[in-house]
């Protein structure tokens, strides 16, 4: 569910190892970071001599890594964008090929803990949940929304069971006083939804996490960003993509296996160059952090990495 910032920062990258390793970044390669956040990877990847473009959706991520980029000689270069468009932004530059990209999805640990973004319950701030500066906001959705739209975000989003029951609620509540407040939704969630016997997370996690979704159009963006990922890699080029959660991880494996599958029927006389798989898998399933990782950062136990390498030109 999260991004970790840089060690300097008070954060370890989420399975940074895994993803080099995935990667094997050279001297002279030219690099996506798709999902720039705090810089973790981008760094891991000057560090091995690498060129970098790194975009972040977040115009506070962008301005934070000014520093980073003005002390990388020209081989970082930062932009503000979302990651499904990651290969018009990389040929904007004049990069037409790369040789890797790598995405980690979801909402940063330095956006999580900025409490005025509106993305945790652990402080009463706004009900904002964006990671743009723009656009609607939770609040918003839960203002206008009827309880069935609310219903199907929480539960398709959030796999939330009590879906419907808290959608009701919010419809019923909001008429007294809309719901401005993470707090305010947090509390309601607890009282109509609570958890259950044995339940070590808060009620209310799952609801976030869908109106988090939601708000960003993750998955969506998610979708795009493994095409333009697609698009932009060259043979030998190779994808690692960090997840948070199962939705975000099925729509990663459904991708990668359809990519590295010959869906040519059987007998038919085509050139390997025809061949449908273009990409192999690197990881065999998803590859998980080890027990010292999750003690170090906690937000990493649900993270989950997969790789593929391009190995032949679109047909």
């Amino acid at each position: 569910m999260s991004r970790a910032a840089p060690a300097e920062l008070g954060h370890v990258p989420v399975l940074l190892h895994e993803a080099m390793a995935a990667l094997e970044p050279r001297p002279g390669g030219v690099y996506v970071d798709a999902t720039f956040g705090a810089g973790g990877y981008a760094r891991a990847l000057l560090d091995r001599g690498a060129t970098v473009i790194a975009i972040d959706r977040d115009p506070s991520a962008v301005r934070a890594g000014a520093a980073l980029a003005a002390s990388s000689g020209g081989r970082l270069r930062l932009a503000e964008a979302r990651f499904g468009e990651l290969d018009a932004v990389a040929r904007r530059l004049g990069v037409e090929a790369a040789d890797g990209v790598v995405l980690d999805i979801g909402v940063s640990s330095m956006q999580l803990d900025e409490a005025a973004r509106g993305f945790s319950f652990r402080f009463d701030a706004p009900l904002d949940m964006r990671m743009e500066a723009h656009g609607r906001s939770a609040a918003d959705i839960l203002r206008d929304e009827d309880a069935a739209t609310i219903a199907d975000i929480l539960f398709h989003f959030g796999e939330e069971r009590a879906a419907r029951r808290i959608a009701r609620a919010i419809v019923a509540d909001r008429e007294a006083k809309p719901f401005t407040s993470t707090l305010e939704l947090a509390g309601l969630i607890g009282r109509v939804a609570p958890a259950r016997r044995g339940e070590m997370t808060h009620p209310a996690t799952r609801a976030f996490q869908a109106l988090r979704i939601a708000v960003n159009d993750e998955l969506g963006e998610l979708v795009r960003g493994l095409a333009a990922a697609e698009r932009l890699l060259k043979p030998g080029g190779r994808l690692a993509a960090v997840t948070f959660h199962s939705l975000e991880d099925r729509i990663v494996k459904r991708d990668l296996v359809r990519l590295s599958t010959d869906q040519t029927p059987p007998g038919l006389p085509v050139p390997a160059s025809a061949a449908t798989n273009q990409f192999r898998l690197l990881t065999r399933g998803a590859e998980r952090p080890d027990s010292e990782e999750i003690i170090s950062n906690p937000r990493a136990a649900s993270a989950r990495l997969r790789a593929a390498e391009r190995i032949r030109e679109a047909a």
